[in-house]
């Protein structure tokens, strides 16, 4: 019964001063998007931004948790043909969303380095199509890397894919009307940019 109680009292501590450790601390954070829309011929990448704010759940010098929602313009440039059927031009395909995240942090060595996972899910705000309809939401995987300065001031790099098509196909073969649907087009972010968060007391 001693023994029980002294691993009880042990592990009561370790979790108090686990919890003492942990720090939190909102911020903010932007930057550069160049997005595409995989499988979709002769298409390009469109140059745009992200914004927003975070909160960093510091729970050692290794590793923390930081739940994000931000304004991301995604989307692609495509082809626009013109009355004749043979020149063209370039447009912008705009699919702007609003994306709640949360990536892990894990600082290499308990340093500034940092490599970070984590999902989101985004919802449409708007978009500029206008013979076709995006769905209203997407999940999306990020990975990146990044270094942080003491003064909380962090510069960081993202890829970030999505993982439900645009049009809602789902991959699988269907040769209603003679159309097949395997290749799904999906949304893909490269991010660069700058974060800060407030050091609160």
């Amino acid at each position: 019964m001693k023994k029980l109680t002294v691993i009880a009292f042990i592990l009561f501590i370790g979790i108090i001063t686990s919890n003492a450790q942990v720090r939190v601390s909102p911020g903010i954070r932007g930057g550069l998007n160049v997005s595409t829309l995989t499988n979709i011929d002769d298409n390009k990448s469109k140059t745009d931004f992200y914004i927003g704010g975070l909160v960093n759940i510091k729970f050692n010098k290794y590793f923390s948790l930081q739940p994000e929602i931000t304004y991301s313009r995604q989307g692609d440039q495509g082809r626009e043909y013109l009355g004749n059927g043979f020149n063209y031009r370039y447009v912008n395909y705009e699919l702007n969303y609003l994306t709640l995240g949360a990536v892990a942090k894990f600082n290499i060595g308990g340093k500034g380095f940092h490599i970070l996972g984590g999902p989101s899910v985004d919802l449409k705000i708007s978009d500029n199509y206008i013979n076709s309809n995006p769905e209203d939401f997407d999940l999306a995987f990020v990975g990146g890397v990044g270094y942080t300065l003491p003064n909380g001031l962090t510069f960081e790099a993202r890829i970030k894919q999505g993982l439900i098509d645009i049009y809602g196909y789902d991959g699988i073969n269907n040769d209603n009307n003679g159309y097949y649907y395997n290749d799904v087009i999906l949304n893909q972010v490269f991010q660069i940019g700058i974060s800060y968060t407030f050091k609160v007391k």
